[in-house]
């Protein structure tokens, strides 16, 4: 790559400052909207390990719950994990779990609510890894192949707020 086409590609980063510099994007100047995101992501794992999951019997405890709850206290601690993140005072997250009819996965999804002048994708996209992450956690012992992947953004809006 060249250095005009790397000088280019530097104007279009916001996270970086004049010299190329990470910096924190100031958005004291955007007015505070409703943003809402959508993400989502998949661990893979064996059919038995998904029944085991399903049936409570994994020796940790209820592993959707549990993961529910680190997902939601994922996404209040995004600003806190993700160094040039906002802190974020979220409105509203869920985290949701699907079995697809292969039982191969669970399919999490992640929605995430504020109103603010900046957000939500990542606080929606960090829920989901975590979640991800505390099932793998919780069922390691049980299954070896277990493998987290596909995690998206799968959705971001912005509505003006009504007063």
């Amino acid at each position: 790559m060249g250095q005009s086409a790397f000088s280019s590609c530097l104007v279009k980063l916001t996270h970086l400052d004049s010299n190329g510099q990470a910096s924190m994007v100031d958005v004291s100047h955007k007015p505070v909207v409703l943003r809402t995101a959508v993400a989502r992501g998949e661990i893979r794992l064996q059919k038995a390990t998904l029944a085991l999951i399903q049936s409570d019997k994994i020796a940790k405890g209820n592993v959707l719950a549990t993961a529910r709850i680190a997902g939601i206290q994922a996404a209040k601690k995004t600003g806190e994990l993700i160094p040039l993140c906002h802190p974020l005072p979220l409105t509203h997250c869920e985290v949701n779990f699907e079995f697809p009819k292969t039982r191969d996965r669970i399919v999490i999804t992640a929605s995430a609510k504020i109103a603010a002048q900046t957000g939500i994708e990542m606080e929606a996209l960090t829920a989901v890894s975590v979640a991800a992450l505390t099932i793998y956690d919780m069922c390691k012992a049980v299954d070896k192949r277990m493998t987290i992947g596909a995690i998206k953004l799968f959705s971001k809006t912005k509505q003006p707020l009504t007063i």
